[in-house]
């Protein structure tokens, strides 16, 4: 298995808890890979003593009770690691501080091993990921095309296979572009439902921390840990329920802009893609309503325009008034722009965004979210360096209203560009705090292509109750069989024991079907058996059970601490003729005899 294989969370997790990988072991594994790799993904690696400080804190923990122990991850260079310096993509402006930021932290002590500070565009301000000058890294498909920013070193991070998951931030699609782009999924959360405290701001009001990976469900992992309300922050929001019952991802209706209003800058081929991917929306059962996006792309225009510019110079006024060489030419010139801002100004564009909201607002009497692209196309390094600005503006035509309406919004891949040899992708949006039903719509949908796979969405927000079900054979973790759990959505809870009430009987392969055993309950010759407890979202539950053979089925099992489990029982005549392996333990001793 390579190291990209080995990285998925739910891999690593079960790898630890079968003790066929150690986190040591594995992070020297990335540490190695990123030596070999692009150096200028990363503004600074941290040092293999100072990773392994964060590995040494997990000796000894039950890797059951970490979220994410072990899982390495890299951290965009404007967000604050405690000991690292954060540079924003200015080393003129680099401090060093003596605190994590919360949502790092809240990694950390879940377990997380951070590895670097990666890239950006400096001062977070840009979607083209080359305005830094410490160079870009390279898109992780095609280096001729830009890797998409602000959070440009931490996309690549992950799509190289160096991380697990990276975190970026967004204020105008930071977290959106660059997942398209490098073949990822992007959440924006709602603003506020991570905490910015310890961030370095571009528009304060607007900020979010962001999660890129190769899952949704990868994605939802991460967001459970890092989403908490932070009275340190004064932009934090708690989680809000939704006053109504969120639909089934499988019978809803997806808003999508008029023909007229959708833009692909020339590109055929992704206007074709966005087509198959509203066709398929078709397939899953959606219905999809055009709707007026006109209110949508008002909003976007005002980013640069209104008085959002002046909130970026107000982050970095006194820094850009001593040492103005020392900002990017292009980024300078965008928030020198904010010294033209006026109160006035400010007011109005105010109130505009608010009549625009609220004429936004009225696509969600209509639909329950809303489909687009993420990008139109995407730009070759030489087309940025050529038109900075106009790049810029394109690749953020589906992406700058987002934060100024206050929506939650993943991105996903959906496709992919032959003519440039570059990926591309969709973004779901909605309501604030929509956010696990985003997540849950956008894995439905990845689930139903080549393009994209969910893992196990968790319970953050989840609309979909999850069921815990115990495998006890093949599949269990690295067994043949394991596939059609995680291949539904289930995750590793925990590795444990039965009650000391069932016998074991080893099955023979049919066809093909592997070896499996059988539990048989049996109160009197019983004995304990080790088990693993996967969680599995309940809408998946019925197409699992309905593939399992005889004589195997599900019952409820008796666990040591007393419980009772959805779980693997076999037909008691399934005795006569197999061999009794009861003694063993469990299967894996049956495997590894």
């Amino acid at each position: 298995m390579t190291l990209a294989e080995t990285l998925p969370i739910p891999t690593l997790l079960a790898a630890y808890g079968d003790g066929s990988q150690t986190p040591k072991d594995l992070i020297a594994q990335v540490l190695d890979a990123c030596d070999q790799c692009d150096s200028k993904i990363w503004i600074e690696r941290l040092s293999r003593e100072a990773v392994m400080t964060y590995v040494d804190a997990l000796e000894g923990r039950d890797p059951a009770s970490l979220p994410l122990f072990g899982v390495p991850f890299a951290i965009k260079d404007n967000i604050d690691l405690a000991g690292i310096p954060t540079t924003a993509a200015c080393p003129e402006y680099a401090y060093v501080p003596e605190r994590s930021s919360t949502a790092v932290q809240r990694l950390i002590d879940a377990g997380a091993i951070p590895i670097g500070k990666t890239n950006l565009d400096q001062f977070a301000t840009g979607l083209v990921g080359v305005r830094s000058p410490y160079g870009h890294p390279e898109n992780a498909f095609n280096p001729d095309y830009v890797p998409g920013g602000s959070s440009s070193g931490s996309a690549v991070a992950v799509a190289r296979g160096l991380v697990s998951f990276s975190l970026g931030t967004d204020t105008a699609g930071s977290g959106r572009v660059p997942a398209s782009l490098n073949q990822l999924v992007g959440l924006k959360p709602t603003r506020g439902l991570v905490s910015c405290t310890g961030v370095v701001p571009a528009c304060r009001s607007l900020d979010c921390v962001t999660v890129f990976a190769r899952t949704t469900g990868e994605t939802a992992q991460v967001l459970e840990v890092m989403a908490a309300f932070d009275p340190a922050d004064p932009y934090s929001r708690p989680m809000v329920t939704p006053t109504r019952l969120l639909p089934d991802p499988k019978h809803i209706r997806i808003g999508v802009p008029r023909p007229d209003q959708l833009a692909f800058f020339g590109n055929e081929e992704a206007a074709g893609l966005f087509d198959a991917a509203m066709a398929r929306g078709k397939e899953l059962g959606w219905e999809v309503v055009e709707i007026d996006f006109a209110p949508f792309l008002e909003a976007a225009r005002l980013l640069y325009e209104g008085p959002w510019v002046a909130e970026r110079l107000a982050v970095i006024e006194s820094f850009l008034d001593s040492q103005p060489e020392a900002v990017f030419p292009v980024t300078r010139g965008i928030i020198e722009g904010g010294r033209t801002q006026t109160a006035v100004a400010a007011f109005r564009a105010e109130y505009r965004l608010r009549d625009l909201k609220r004429r936004a607002d009225e696509a969600w009497d209509l639909v329950d979210a809303i489909l687009t692209p993420t990008i139109g196309r995407p730009y070759t390094v030489a087309e940025v360096e050529a038109e900075p600005v106009r790049a810029n503006s394109d690749l953020g035509y589906y992406t700058n209203f987002m934060n100024l309406l206050d929506y939650a919004a993943v991105a996903v891949p959906a496709g992919y560009l032959s003519q440039q040899g570059m990926p591309w992708g969709v973004t779901l949006f909605g309501q604030a705090f929509r956010d696990g039903f985003l997540l849950n719509l956008a894995s439905y949908f990845c689930d139903a292509t080549d393009w994209g796979s969910s893992i196990g969405l968790g319970n953050f927000g989840s609309i979909e109750p999850r069921i815990e079900v115990a495998v006890c054979g093949a599949h269990l973790a690295g067994l043949p069989l394991n596939h059609q759990l995680t291949s539904r959505g289930a995750r590793l809870v925990k590795t444990t024991r039965t009650a000391p009430v069932y016998r074991m009987i080893a099955l023979p392969p049919s066809g093909a079907i592997p070896a499996r055993p059988g539990l048989i309950l049996d109160r009197e010759v019983g004995a304990a058996i080790e088990i693993e407890i996967w969680s599995m979202p309940a809408s998946a539950f019925g197409g699992f059970v309905d593939g399992i053979a005889s004589p195997l089925g599900i019952g409820k099992l008796h666990l040591e601490d007393g419980k009772m489990v959805s779980g693997f029982l076999c037909e008691s005549w399934a005795v006569v003729g197999n061999d009794d392996i009861t003694s063993l333990g469990g299967w894996k001793a049956y495997v590894k005899r």
